[in-house]
């Protein structure tokens, strides 16, 4: 189980994980979070129901990242299609922004639920530490909260350090940076989460 995920009766999943990694997989969901930005909450005397019907921005975001966790839907060829994607967006965006966040906060709940405590004591459902490594064991919706989590943290970290096709493979050059480089901390980060996330969708397929 060390290192990747295990299908559990249930259609859940397992993962042991050692402290280090815990506090990485939290620290990168925490950004995550901070990069897709805090929920839009009702003003105090409005209607909650108002917010529901809220509508959304109708220009994709400026930042790289963000923009490619909200792509546009139709492209940008002309401006027929421009017109339809901040259409789209426009309704669709706050509803993304929500599940995305959601997915993330998941992601931070199911950690801390495996936060050290004294030797003996007791631990939550969600998980167990024995000698320095915690099993962290997920439901099936906490499943798809944490691929999806997984997937948007894949895309964001590839954006930043500009990732290709090309970058991935065996061959690729992602495979060969030298320790000096700067950006091999966040590239080890990369490829990880990508071993997590592929073993993740194994233990969901039929």
């Amino acid at each position: 189980m060390a290192g990747h995920f295990e299908a559990t009766p249930g259609g859940g999943a397992a993962v042991a994980l050692d402290e280090v990694e815990i506090a990485i997989l939290r620290s990168l969901a925490v950004q995550l979070l901070e990069l897709i930005g805090p929920g839009d909450e009702p003003a105090e005397g409005e209607d909650p129901l108002a917010a529901l019907f809220a509508e959304g921005p109708s220009e994709p975001p400026s930042d790289p990242a963000l923009a490619r966790l909200f792509p546009e839907a139709y492209g940008d060829d002309d401006t027929e299609l421009r017109a339809a994607s901040a259409e789209f967006r426009r309704f669709t965006e706050n509803d993304l922004r929500t599940r995305k966040r959601d997915d993330a906060l998941v992601v931070v709940r199911t950690l801390d639920a495996l936060a050290p405590q004294s030797e003996g004591a007791s631990r939550s459902d969600s998980g167990k530490r024995e000698e320095g490594v915690a099993v962290l064991t997920l439901t099936a919706d906490e499943c798809r909260n944490w691929l999806g989590s997984l997937n948007d943290l894949r895309l964001t970290i590839g954006t930043r350090l500009e990732v290709s096709d090309e970058d991935e493979g065996e061959s690729g050059s992602l495979y060969r940076l030298p320790d000096s480089d700067p950006r091999k901390p966040m590239v080890m980060a990369y490829l990880w989460l990508g071993a997590l996330q592929e073993t993740l969708v194994e233990t969901l397929m039929p």
